[in-house]
């Protein structure tokens, strides 16, 4: 048995600028009751781009502390509106960016709100945040960077350091442009086993996304392009450094010891906001939420418990259905 399972779970849908959103809303049965103050709602961004929020369900087990969680597929992805006929240009960080900020006020807590993101999402969550919006009172990156040039240059460095027999398929694979042989899909196993993933079985949650986004990977190849090691898409060029500075909210960064983001990408971000906390995760690689779940939630919601603004506690949601 999980937290969730005696939560409270509501879905819905919002629409805007002719697009679909689908999300879930995770609470107690009575938020509050017993709980003291109700806690301020927490939104949880996926990554991917173009992966679904099912690899962070785990994420809302953070319910149990009484703080209503929020789960939702961006558009082009899961449950949402798909858009395969648009073009590449279309997947933009703004649209993302626009979709949370009215996701967010649909859902009635604009005044009052964290967010937390993982990979991809946890750059959306800085890229909310450098546009300071009134009511966000905290972000957690979770495995995300600031540059995808420093990213590009430390995957290309760890894939320098694979075994032999692990680096060579993947790099004639991908100069041959023949990235769906057999040969070159189990030597990227190998590269998600040490710095994607290193749990092992493979979570449920987390094959379901990536089942997902096999059969529909239009996001992630607009955005990243046909791989983790060959960025050609939109976010090619994505620097948010010379932003950072924007940032108002109390941040935490999480990553892992064994991460593709390496902690050389995630210190950009530090050093970008100097207040930053960051928890780097030993045992972990790309998801320590997966890895180290529990003390990934510990770290979390502890942080998110000290985060109080004039009115923490005063949301309630209220754009369900």
């Amino acid at each position: 048995m999980t937290a969730l399972d005696g939560a409270t779970v509501i879905e819905g849908t919002v629409e805007w600028q002719g697009h679909k959103t689908w999300y879930r809303v995770v609470s107690l049965p009575d938020p509050g009751s017993g709980q003291g103050p109700e806690q301020t709602p927490l939104v949880i961004c996926h990554g991917g781009p173009g992966l679904t929020h099912d690899y962070l369900t785990s994420v809302a087990e953070l319910v149990s502390t009484g703080r209503t969680c929020v789960l939702y597929d961006q558009v082009g992805n899961g449950r949402s509106e798909h858009h395969g006929d648009a073009p590449a240009q279309f997947w933009k960080p703004e649209l993302f960016v626009d979709e949370l900020q009215v996701l967010i006020g649909h859902l009635g807590i604009a005044d009052d709100f964290h967010v937390l993101g993982h990979s991809w999402g946890g750059m959306l969550a800085l890229e909310l945040a450098v546009r300071r919006p009134p009511g966000l009172r905290s972000i957690v990156v979770a495995d995300g960077f600031a540059s995808s040039w420093t990213y590009r240059e430390e995957v290309a460095r760890l894939l320098r350091e694979l075994p032999p027999d692990v680096r060579e398929p993947i790099e004639r694979h991908e100069a041959a442009g023949t990235t769906g042989s057999p040969e070159y899909q189990t030597a990227v196993r190998a590269f998600y086993g040490r710095h994607v993933c290193r749990a092992r079985p493979v979570p449920g949650e987390l094959r379901r996304t990536l089942e997902y986004v096999g059969t529909n990977p239009t996001v992630y190849e607009a955005m990243m392009g046909p791989s983790e090691f060959t960025m050609t898409g939109t976010l090619r060029s994505w620097d948010i450094r010379d932003r950072l500075d924007r940032v108002r909210v109390p941040v935490l960064l999480v990553s892992g010891r064994h991460d593709e983001v390496t902690p050389r990408a995630v210190e950009e971000i530090q050093r970008g906001v100097p207040q930053a906390e960051w928890v780097l995760f030993e045992e972990s690689s790309h998801m320590p939420h997966l890895e180290e779940p529990v003390r990934f939630r510990t770290v979390v919601e502890t942080f998110l418990a000290r985060q109080s603004g004039p009115t923490a506690g005063t949301a309630t949601i209220v754009g369900r259905g």
